[in-house]
């Protein structure tokens, strides 16, 4: 079984390459979806959070705006509060991973935007960066949430460059104004059947 990292900045079109990897049926892990599960179903990651934190809950949920508050303008609060989360969405990732290669599925997608800094990038057979060029990831962005251009500017400027996705990582897939979801997803497709085919 194939572990892929998929990373790259917000607008890119990763949605569109997960789909790509799961109709060849592979198994997708989104980081962000496992650590808001583990917010509600982990004791420990709640006593963890609220011993370094305070009280970060509200009865059964984590407050995002409170802990937020914390961390946004403390970067020790923050890097506090990544290296507890990631470790625990870490070991949920290696649950998941084994339960995969368990079942016979080709291929584990994790889709992490914060992928090549955290511990999950060593999971990883080959890491593929989703990239695009900055104009259209504004106006992308600006399609799919109905903000505006100034807060899309703004989004994509709090975030890493493609350039920095693209040094970092094994492989990149770029998205071009050429083209169509169509046509990126059969260029996704083929370059995760060419991974699969070189992990026989």
């Amino acid at each position: 079984m194939k572990v892929i990292g998929i990373t790259g900045p917000t607008g890119a079109g990763k949605t569109t390459a997960l789909n790509a990897l799961r109709s060849l049926g592979g198994q997708i892990i989104d980081a962000d979806a496992v650590y808001h599960d583990l917010t509600r179903s982990s004791p420990a990651l709640r006593a963890e959070l609220e011993a370094r934190f305070g009280p970060v809950y509200n009865g059964e949920t984590l407050d995002r705006k409170k802990l937020g508050a914390v961390v946004f303008q403390d970067q020790k609060a923050l890097a506090d509060l990544n290296a507890i989360t990631h470790k625990y969405v870490a070991q949920e990732t290696a649950r998941r991973i084994a339960a995969a290669r368990q079942a016979g599925v080709p291929a584990v997608g994790i889709d992490a935007i914060a992928l090549l800094e955290s511990p999950l990038a060593a999971y990883c057979d080959r890491t593929l960066a989703i990239t695009a060029p900055e104009e259209l990831r504004v106006k992308r962005i600006m399609a799919r949430e109905g903000i505006s251009e100034d807060y899309a500017r703004m989004r994509v400027a709090a975030q890493k460059p493609s350039a920095w996705f693209q040094a970092h990582c094994d492989d990149t897939l770029e998205s071009t104004e050429t083209d169509t979801v169509e046509t990126f997803a059969q260029r996704a497709r083929a370059l995760f059947q060419q991974m699969l085919e070189e992990s026989k």
